[in-house]
């Protein structure tokens, strides 16, 4: 079964036309459901982060001024979202999910979250409206609970997985790799394991021949027993953060490629959404729906015809 974390606090209050669209936690659940893609059995309530393992990526200072809400304002405002006990707490469900999702998909194959690649966090502060770093967190867990010895992240969201590529600069056992536009945020990057850089404008088959060239030769080279997949449709045309040039279909063909070599290669994979700024919520919605209608088809409707 196509296991699916949501829960409703992943939609945090946002002034009218904030530049996140909060919405998408909601419309994607609601679409799947309607089409018959998935039923309500699919979806699992995510537990929270506790202190301990918050702190297993995360500072102790910067946990502090979290819980205890004095986090500066300068600290803050990077983040982007008015910082409350109710974003922490948003924060320590998502990263959680996470991890639980990286547990499914050690059971079935497969299994998403429809938040979480809050890529852009390090372990000392937020940006880039990251709060924890669920990915790096559930890494962590995963290794220290001896649950996976090898991960690979596979992060194709348009902006660079800087909190990603920070926090895990001194641990082999997690291979970062990002491929992202290279005119964009953040503008001071950080070194991942293998960093892609794209021209603006780079469209479907430019983008889907370069992750060709690279996805395989990487699962072989870094042979993982975990992935964990950011697919998030940033990439998109028609974002208004992105700057690359992908369709729909392209966004589509690029999920099909890696949820294929993962299962190929009978490595777990765990999804997370990541970004998505199109102005028309329905590009952001389709593009992600077609992720999880791609998961399902790869993972269990294909064995049962």
């Amino acid at each position: 079964m196509l296991k699916i974390a949501y829960s409703d606090i992943f939609r945090y209050a946002v002034p009218e036309k904030h530049r996140f669209p909060m919405q998408k936690y909601t419309m994607i659940p609601e679409r799947l459901l309607a089409e018959g893609t998935i039923s309500m059995v699919n979806f699992f309530a995510p537990a929270r982060l506790s202190e301990e393992e918050i702190l297993t990526t995360h500072t102790m200072d910067y946990w502090y001024k979290l819980k205890t809400q004095t986090l500066p304002r300068k600290e803050a405002r990077p983040i982007g979202f008015e910082m409350t006990e109710a974003l922490v707490d948003r924060g320590r469900h998502i990263a959680h999910a996470t991890y639980e999702c990286a547990l499914y998909a050690q059971q079935y194959g497969v299994a998403m979250n429809v938040a979480g690649g809050t890529h852009h966090a390090f372990a000392d502060h937020g940006e880039g409206f990251c709060v924890f770093n669920d990915v790096c967190i559930a890494s962590n867990l995963l290794l220290n609970r001896g649950q996976a010895q090898k991960i690979l992240v596979v992060d194709l969201d348009v902006h660079q997985g800087n909190g990603n590529a920070s926090i895990m600069t001194n641990e082999p056992r997690v291979f970062v790799f990002s491929m992202h536009g290279a005119k964009n945020y953040p503008f001071r990057k950080e070194l991942s394991d293998l960093d892609i850089e794209l021209a603006n404008d780079t469209g479907d088959a430019e983008y889907l021949q370069i992750l060709e060239d690279t996805l395989p030769r990487l699962i072989s080279d870094v042979a993982p027993d975990m992935i964990f997949y950011q697919s998030a449709v940033d990439v998109l045309a028609t974002d208004k953060l992105g700057k690359l040039g992908l369709t729909i279909e392209g966004c589509k063909a690029r999920d099909e490629y890696v949820l294929r070599q993962a299962k190929a290669a009978n490595i777990p994979v765990a999804i997370v959404m990541g970004g998505g700024y199109s102005e028309d919520i329905e590009d952001v919605v389709e593009a992600h729906c077609n992720t999880f209608r791609l998961a399902q088809q790869i993972f269990f409707d294909e064995i049962t015809e």
